[in-house]
């Protein structure tokens, strides 16, 4: 591999990337840079067979899914990356024993190629001006939105980013097991306003560990409104667009077979605050309970994980997890909230990668063959935060 500085670039030549399994390592880039967003173009193709790769960068947000590319033929595509670390004027992240030390918060860039006939023949890494004319489109949540460190774990806001040109970057600030106070706590919101200017986007999404909240001021109604009305003045303080996103919902059907709600009043309580200061509204409890109800009672648990014990390394039990998604899942979910942003947030459209412009019906999902995401690799199996 040859490194070496061109023209203000991270120029990267990567020779042809090989098989990878659970315990393999992929052709993998990573390298200290300093806070800031990253042009990224990276040339596909190999000479021996045709290749098909998928990119990852950071904690496994997905970039590039499955680039198809004829034997001795390449393809070149550009995304960007958001890379920060936890300091900001007047403070610094508060984060929790689990993140320190991934790839989130660790001071670099990562990127990883996977896939059993991957090959890149190179990589240009371009550090933007601060002036740069790009939008960036903050995420604010718990674990089923954050990037999951770990397989076989995901959130909606890491497969994110491969549904966006290069005129936009996704910057991830969810965090398992938070609600809106330990976000704002912990100074995840503070952070995210030390970055954003005018025009960018935040979408906000939490409710699965509000409705844990005790005392006078719990309830989807109380806290969690009050709340949520000062997230959204916040962001607009500063120029920012909140986007309001409902709850995801668990994985519940009754005897019946029908999908039933598991988080009460609390995607109630986020229409209201939506229809009440004028907010953009991604409804994806709504959506989310109809992709369930179209994969069925067995169907669904695709989209989850529900596993035999010994599956994954270091798992001794079953896994039967409703809250927290697979792959699949993520991909899924993310679909819809891309649709949702078809739907109600017209300004963003036209920052969709051109093959994400295509309407989605949740009631009619991608076939699990259809989004095959590469593994990559880990050592040991951790369960995230929240229920």
């Amino acid at each position: 591999m040859l490194l070496r500085w061109l023209a203000g670039c991270l120029l990267l030549m990567l020779v042809p990337v090989g098989s990878c399994a659970w315990a393999a390592d992929p052709e993998r880039f990573a390298r200290d840079v300093p806070e800031g967003i990253y042009r990224v173009t990276v040339e596909f193709g190999g000479d021996d067979i045709e290749s098909i790769t998928t990119c990852k960068g950071e904690a496994r947000r997905l970039f590039v899914l499955g680039e198809r590319v004829p034997k001795g033929a390449s393809e070149r595509r550009t995304f960007l990356v958001d890379v920060r670390r936890r300091e900001f004027p007047g403070g610094r992240v508060a984060l929790k024993d689990r993140e320190v030390g991934t790839a989130t918060w660790d001071d670099r860039l990562t990127l990883e190629f996977l896939g059993d006939s991957a090959r890149v023949r190179s990589v240009a890494v371009e550090p933007l001006p601060a002036d740069a004319p790009v939008t960036r489109i903050f995420l604010a949540g718990d674990s089923t939105v954050t990037d999951q460190s770990r397989e076989p774990y995901a959130g909606w806001g890491q497969m994110l980013p491969v549904f966006f040109g290069s005129h936009a970057v996704v910057a991830n600030h969810a965090e398992s097991g938070l609600a809106l106070a330990s976000f704002r706590g912990g100074r995840r919101l503070d952070k995210i306003l030390s970055q954003v200017h005018p025009g960018d986007f935040v979408l906000i999404q939490f409710g699965h560990n509000d409705q844990k909240a005790k005392g006078d001021a719990a309830g989807a109604f109380a806290g969690y409104t009050t709340a949520l009305e000062e997230f959204v003045e916040a962001i607009r303080e500063r120029g920012g667009r909140p986007v309001l996103v409902t709850s995801v919902a668990r994985r519940r059907f009754d005897d019946a077979g029908q999908v039933v709600e598991s988080l009460g009043d609390f995607p109630e309580a986020v229409r209201r605050v939506a229809a009440a200061r004028h907010v953009p509204l991604i409804d994806l409890n709504a959506m989310s309970k109809r992709l369930y109800q179209a994969l069925g009672v067995e169907g669904s648990k695709a989209l989850f994980l529900h596993v035999p014990a010994g599956v994954y390394p270091g798992q001794a039990e079953p896994i039967r997890d409703d809250t927290h998604f697979s792959t699949y899942g993520g991909y899924e979910i993310a679909r819809c909230v891309v649709e949702g942003i078809r739907a109600g947030v017209p300004d963003l459209v036209p920052l969709l990668a051109a093959d994400a412009v295509r309407p989605f019906e949740p009631a009619e999902p991608d076939p699990i063959a259809a989004v095959a995401i590469p593994p990559s690799p880990f050592e040991v199996l951790a369960v995230p935060d929240g229920r």
